[in-house]
Order: structure tokens, then sequence, then C-alpha cells
């Protein structure tokens, strides 16, 4: 036996089938015998009292262990023993149904055969309730003495109070939504509930009998205008979580204490309700109870959980820790048989035990090893091999995601490689004649016992999903299910990235929450198609490669029509949204040109153009494919969308001002309104009508600009990403990047998935790039030391921004490195070809307008003819030609 078991002592299990809650078990003298007894009710309505008296520890229940068990007509909520009836200080059986309070004396008659006593209940009196009951407490209610008064809480909020044998008064608790535990404290006289705002509220007994008498839930508004009194809280506690049980303990050795137990933390507060002391607990409590502490000043607690474990808890210390055969939801101490602390536990399917803390004592000895000399050395490379395993293992724990041999459940997801024949758009804003829709699969093959699992299905904006959610039905092992979905344009503008993912959550059967995501990509048809090329464009980039240019009808095969073979070196691609692209390939030299009147129209089809042929040329086992650029960054153009969208900002800033102003305004003409119509004096309204139907107007007509101006920055922020993305591409390939320099470009040029009021892209963004200007990028040791506010807040304009930002790509010309390391003597410039060395100690950041250097910088604008350069091939430095 594990030495952290619970001895079991004695158990049972109580009919088939039946459920169980808290409020269905108690321990105490019912039959005034002076040996505590175990009463259970079910909500199966049947009423059971046990006496164990087990032969030796761990026994079962024996028939004459079952001294009564009658079944009622209805399902029994909670059982309590206490002074119910009045001429006798006898205890008696109440027992709480749902419309009803049923209180009965429970008897022994001397048996004249050899099958011993017999037990029956007689019914002393009932109340029948014209509320549903919840919970109920007890106690001597305003300091009356030889008796107990019963307080059943409803589910609507009501406290219905009982003199024993007649119903005294009923009070509504304010504010109420939900039922939480109940109890009473004798020594504030007062009643202590949890309420479902999540605070601990006492109400003093004087209180609840002077206010106002409320048997409707309506009457409580009159009571503002009729007489008596309002029921005031006497103390609220924010617990800040909704609260399982609630008990008083009051013991010769300690003060009266409130214990309340929450779903992650345990309380004990004082009569005032000050916080005595709090635990937070690492697990999932179901019950508890607080009994006597041997130590002085102290008391113990014992608290199951969902793991089937019971802890005892000195004050906020863990004294020992047992394992139950089974969750408790209710648990009790007695003292049965003479036999002093008896732990009584029930679970909701109704296992009944009784068990003890203590420890077998081990009988085992291990035997003597034999003698043997020590190597040393052999010990030492024994060491040195596990710490290395250590190493590795700690270093790749949680980081390197599993394989798919060992994960449990796998996401996979499968994009059709054809649009669908008959478009799935639902509700799509494009203006074309036609929106094209493509179909993904999903799979999820789970390997194990998955419990309410639960799929997404992610898009950006513009793009949608025919279904975002669905939920199935827990998952066996070795089982699979699959779902469809089709992806649509639903915004009339491009999106920023043509892909998605699907993200699985589910629950072990422990409990544990885990995830499992696959990620997949979309179709360049599914936002455009074929169009006619067009010669002229406003912005035109160019990327070099060091392989001669493939045909479109090669890499191109579902944008081209395999009959002309006039697109086999241009090609013309139209925007669902309107706008157009060409891609453009060079006869004579190994360069491919995109230019659009749109910057963020270049995005996509340039991706696109880097993906396939890099996918084509590794087809071909030719490793050595790389492309560059050389042009000039379009960081003019790039501005123009940064300050797009950071005056469509300012607008919005404008428009909630302008709509405050006016909804208070709108509140001053209503009070006035109001005052008027009140008057018993007639007066005239002074064309104050005329005025709110104006001002009402006006609210709404600034509700439609703001909800407009919003649509149109988020427009506005799938632009500028793409224009991003774009110049990210375009610095990668020009200064020849790593992928983790990438990864660091991207970082701070899209911290963003969301532009949100409180922080917005042109903050966060200059924060970024003024923390790597002063670290990795830095000149001097002096920008190093220059400190960085540490609060972000909406710019007045953008020009510090697109300063920063063409400092930036003068310091990557000048041979800057991109690292996250911050100490300057490991920086080491990287000489970049053409010649460039590092950076000189100028002012050249100092200008209002910095250009790049005509080496690796030259002027922005569109690239028509450029002269030879330093550091550049001749070849290099021609144009990509018209075909």
């Amino acid at each position: 036996m594990s030495l952290f078991k619970a001895r079991d002592w004695w158990s049972t299990m109580l009919g088939e089938k039946e459920e169980f809650d808290q409020g269905c078990l108690c321990v105490a003298d019912v039959d005034n015998s002076g040996r505590d007894k175990i009463i259970v009710g079910s909500y199966m309505g049947y009423l059971r009292i046990f006496n164990p008296h087990p032969v030796k520890p761990g026994d079962g229940g024996q028939p004459e262990d079952l001294l009564l068990e009658v079944q009622l007509r209805e399902a029994i909520l909670q059982v309590e023993v206490g002074k119910f009836v009045s001429g006798t200080e006898g205890l008696h059986l109440a027992v709480l149904h749902c419309r009803k309070l049923c209180v009965y004396a429970v008897s022994e008659t001397l048996g004249n055969v050899e099958h011993g006593n017999q037990y029956q209940i007689k019914l002393m009196y009932e109340h029948n309730l014209q509320r549903t009951a919840c919970n109920m407490t007890y106690g001597p209610f305003g300091g009356v003495k030889g008796r107990d008064l019963i307080c059943i809480q409803s589910m609507d909020g009501m406290l219905m109070l009982f003199e024993q044998e007649s119903y005294a008064f009923g009070r509504f608790l304010p504010g109420f939504l939900l039922p939480g535990p109940l109890t009473y404290s004798s020594r504030t006289d007062s009643f202590i509930t949890v309420s479902s705002c999540r605070q601990v509220e006492s109400y003093k007994y004087q209180v609840l009998a002077f206010a106002t008498d409320a048997d409707e839930r309506q009457e409580i508004d009159r009571a503002k205008l009729g007489s008596g009194k309002r029921l005031v809280v006497d103390w609220v506690l924010n617990l800040g979580e909704q609260a399982l049980d609630i008990c008083v303990a009051s013991f010769n050795q300690t003060v009266s204490s409130v214990f309340v137990l929450g779903e992650r933390n345990f309380f004990c507060l004082k009569d005032n309700g000050q916080i005595r002391f709090m635990k937070k607990l690492d697990y999932s409590p179901s019950c508890f109870v607080p009994y006597c502490s041997v130590k002085e000043g102290t008391i113990n607690t014992l608290i199951g959980n969902h793991s089937k474990m019971l802890n005892v808890y000195q004050d906020v210390t863990l004294k020992w820790a047992a394992q139950l055969p089974h969750i408790p939801v209710s648990v009790k101490v007695a003292n049965l048989q003479d036999l002093k602390g008896v732990i009584v536990t029930l679970s909701d399917t109704g296992h009944l035990q009784c068990s003890y803390l203590g420890t077998d004592p081990s009988l085992f000895q291990a035997p003597r090893v034999e003698s043997r000399e020590l190597n040393q050395e052999e010990f030492d490379a024994e060491m040195k091999e596990l710490q290395k395993i250590i190493k590795e293992a700690t270093k790749t724990q949680d980081i390197v995601p599993k394989s798919e041999k060992t994960r449990d459940v796998i996401v996979t997801a499968e994009v059709s490689p054809d649009l669908d024949v008959e478009s799935q758009a639902i509700d799509s804003e494009v203006k074309a004649e036609a929106v094209p829709s493509v179909t993904v699969k999903i799979t999820i093959q789970s390997r194990v016992t998955a419990k309410k699992p639960n799929l997404e299905v992610c898009v950006q904006a513009p793009l949608a999903v025919t279904c975002e959610q669905f939920v199935f039905d827990d998952l066996e092992p070795d089982s699979s299910e699959t779902v469809v979905v089709s992806v649509f344009l639903k915004r009339n503008f491009s999106p920023s990235e043509l892909e998605g993912n699907c993200v699985l959550s589910y629950s072990t059967p422990t409990g544990i929450l885990k995830a499992a995501q696959c990620t997949f990509s979309l179709p360049l048809r599914l936002i455009c198609f074929p169009a006619q090329p067009s010669k002229a464009a406003n912005h035109k980039i160019t990327i070099d490669t060091n392989k001669p240019p493939i045909s479109f009808l090669t890499i191109f095969p579902d944008f081209v029509d395999p009959s002309e073979d006039d697109q086999a070196n241009v090609l013309g691609f139209q925007f669902l949204s309107g706008s157009k692209a060409t891609l453009l390939a060079s006869k004579t030299s190994q360069r491919y040109r995109i230019q659009s009147d749109q910057l963020e129209d270049l995005w996509l089809i340039t991706k696109e153009l880097r993906l396939r042929l890099e996918e084509r040329f590794k087809k071909q086992n030719c490793k050595d494919f790389a492309c560059t650029f050389s042009g000039s960054i379009p960081l003019q153009e790039y501005f123009e969308l940064i300050d797009r969208h950071f005056e469509l900002r300012l607008n919005e800033e404008k428009l909630q001002e302008l709509l405050s102003q006016r909804a208070a305004q709108f509140r001053a003409i209503e009070r006035r309104l109001l005052t008027r119509f009140k008057d018993k004096t007639p007066a005239p309204l002074q064309h104050l009508d005329t005025l709110l139907e104006g001002t009402f107007r006006e609210v709404i007509a600034l509700a439609d600009a703001a909800v407009e101006n919003q649509a149109n920055i988020f427009q506005a922020f799938t632009k500028l990403k793409s224009a991003t993305h774009l110049v990210i591409m375009l610095i990668s390939l020009w200064q020849k990047l790593s992928t983790d320099q990438v990864a660091i470009l991207e970082a701070t040029f899209l911290p963003l998935a969301e532009d949100t009021k409180e922080m917005g892209w042109e903050e966060t963004v200059d924060a970024a790039i003024s923390y790597l200007l002063r670290t990795c990028l830095s000149k001097s040791s002096k920008e190093q030391a220059l400190s960085l506010s540490s609060q972000l807040c909406m710019p007045k304009d953008t020009s510090r921004l697109k300063k920063n930002i063409t400092l930036f790509c003068d310091r990557l010309a000048k041979g800057g490195r991109l690292s996250l390391c911050t100490d300057s003597a490991t920086q080491q410039a990287a000489v970049m070809p053409g010649g460039c060395v590092t950076i000189p100690e100028s002012d050249l950041e100092e200008r209002t307008v910095i250009l790049c250097s005509t080496a690796m910088l030259p002027h922005h604008g569109q690239i028509t003819k450029q002269k030879f350069k330093p550091g550049l091939s001749g070849e290099s430095a021609e144009e990509a030609e018209e075909p």
C-alpha cells in the first residue's frame, strides 16, 4: 500500500445510477443517542442513515450498518440536523426539496428479535415553498436560545426565513443574478454568501428583519416610494473568482473565521470581511471542511480536489496529502465507535467512504550489496555523457515541435488545385462579375482520446471562409474527422497574405488543454485572373537572377494559354478589386520586371514569381539559384501609404471627439426636456425639441462616418502591410540578408497583426527602428547610451518615422549588420558589394532628409535607364528591357 493513500476504514456504494452533490452529506447525532450517524440524501429521493461498525479496518458495508433507507417523493437537495422543533431541544432532521422543506424526527425502536433495533422517521412539519429552492442554512438567528431557525435561498435570489413551524419573512438580495453558497455566522448574527459578481457579501439578520417586505421582486422598486428600509449589505469583499463553498468555523483555540473555497484560491476571512490569510491552489478543488487543530491559534482544513487527492492544511501550510479512490463532492469529520477524526467522503456517483490518515510499516529490508572497487574514470565519463544528454534535452524542450509520428492529434489541410466550379462566395462586397472560391479539405487524425475538440479555420481579411468554427464529439483513439470549407474574397481590395491556418483545441482525459495546428497556402487565382498586359505603369521593380529566364508558359501555366506564344515573356494580371499588374521577362538578360499602378499590388505577384522560380529550379536539383535586387527602394511611394494610413487615424480621433461632444450635448438637451415635461406648470419648450432632433441627426451622421472611417483604416492598413512585405523582400534581396536577419526585419516593420487605438503601427515601428539604430546599427557608443522612451503614444506626424526609415536604409547601405546583440565590439561591418566600408563618423544622420548613397541606394523613382555604378557589373546595371 502506498504511503500517501487514505486508509480505508469502512466504505459502501449507494444505489445504482444515483447522483449526489455538496449538500447531500451530513454527520450528526440525529437520533439523540450520543453517537454520530451518517445521513445521506440523493437526487433520486433516497434518504439513508448509516452507523458504520466494521469488524476490522477495510471491511465493506454490512446490512446492519444501514439504519434507515426510505424513498421520498422528491429529489433531496440538502440535509441538515439541528434544533428545528419548538418545545424541545432535541435534534431533528431537515430535508430540503425543490419546492418543500420537511423536518423529521428520527427514533429508535427496540427490537424483540435477533434482527436488532429498528429506526423510523416521523414527519413533524413541512413548508411548501412558493419558489424553487437552491440551498439552506440554519442557526440561532437573532440570538435566540435553545432553538435553530432555517433560512432557504431560492434560485431567483430570495431568502426565506422560517421560525420552526411558521414562515417569518422573505427578502430579495440586491443585484442578484445566480445563487451562490450560503452560511450563517452566529458571532455576528449575519448571513454570508457569494454573489454572481464574485463578491463575498454579509447581511445582518436585523437588517433583513426590518427591511421592506418583498414577496415579489417588483416590490423592491416600489419600496423606494413607500415605507420601510432597503436591504443594505454589511460588508463586501471582492474575490475575483466564483466560490464553491463557504463555511464559518469557531473553535476554542481561535476566534470565529469565515472560510471560502474558490476555484483556484482558499480564503480565510475575519468577521468584518478582512482577509486573515489566503492560499493559492495549484489544482482544481471540489470540497472542503475546517476542523479543530491541536496547535493553538491555527485551524486545520481538509480540501478535496478533482485529482482524487485529499490535502490537509494547517492555515496555509500543507501538512499531509492522501490519495482517495474517488473524487469527493462532500467531506465531513466524524467520531464513530470511539474513533475520533474519521474522514467521511462522498462522490457524485454514491461512493461513501470512512477513512483515516496513516501508513503501514515497511517490512522490506534491502539486501546487502557486495562491495566492489570503484572506477572513478568510468564514473566521470558516464557523468559527462549524462550531463550532455540533459543539456541537449533542456535546449530542445518545448522549442522543437514534435514530429508527425509522435503527435497525439494531427491536423492537415489540403487546398484544391482548381477553383470551385460553382462559387461558394457568400455576401461578398467585390464588384467583379464572378467571385471565385477554392475548397480546403481539413483532416483531423487522433491517436488518443480527445475531449471536446474545437476546430477554427482562420484566414486574413479581406478573405473569408464559409464556416469558421466546427465542434466535434469526443474523438476516440485511431479515429479521424474531415471537414470541407471554401475560401473567397469578401471585401473589395486585395489581401496582404494568401495564407490561412487551422487550430484544433482539445483536452485530454486528465483535463490538460492542448492544441494542434497547421497552415495552408491559397492560390493566386483566388484574387486575380489573366488579363491583357499594360505597357505603362506608375511603379516598377526589377528582380535579377543568376539563371536564364524561364518562359511563363512553364512557371505560370494557370494564367497563360499554351496556344498563345506572345505570353511566354509577358503576362497580365487583373485583380478582383479592379487594379492591374504586368509581369515581364527580359529576352537578353536574366531579369524580371513587375509593374503596376499601385505599389501594394506588386507584392503578391513578386512573391509568387520568386516562389515559383525557386520551386522550378529545386525540381531541377539546382542549388545555386539566387535572386537579387539592385534597383532603388521605393521609399517615397511607401511613405505615401504611411501618410494615408496616419491621416485616417487622425480622422478617427477627430470623429471620436466630435461624437463625444454631440452625445454630451444630446444628453444635456434630454435632461432639459425631461425637466420641462415633469414640471406641473406647462412651459414652452423654446425649440428644445428641434434642437434635440438636429443633435440626434448629427450623432447618427458622425457614427456612420466613424464606421466608414474604421473600414477605410482597415483597408489602408492592409495595403500598408502589402507594401511593407514588398519593402522587406527588396531590402533582403538588396543586402543579401540571412534568414535570421530577415526575421529581425519582419519583426521590426510588421510588429502588429491588427491596428488598434491603443497601439498603432507608426509608433510601434518607430520604436523598433529607433532601438536598432541605437544598438546594432549605431555608429558610436554615445548612441547606445541614449535611453528610449518606455511609453508608446501616437505621434503628431510621420516625419520622424520617415526619417528613421531612411536612416535605417542608409546605415544598411554603409555596411550595417542586423543583429539582436547589443555589444558594439561584436558588431562587425559586413562589407557589401560595391566596395562599401564601415559607417563613417559624419553628420549624415543630422540632415532633415537623408538620401541613400548613389552606390547602394539610388534616388527614388521609376527604373528607367541607370548609369554604370561602381561595384556592379555592366550586365547587372542594364535595364530589364521590354519584350
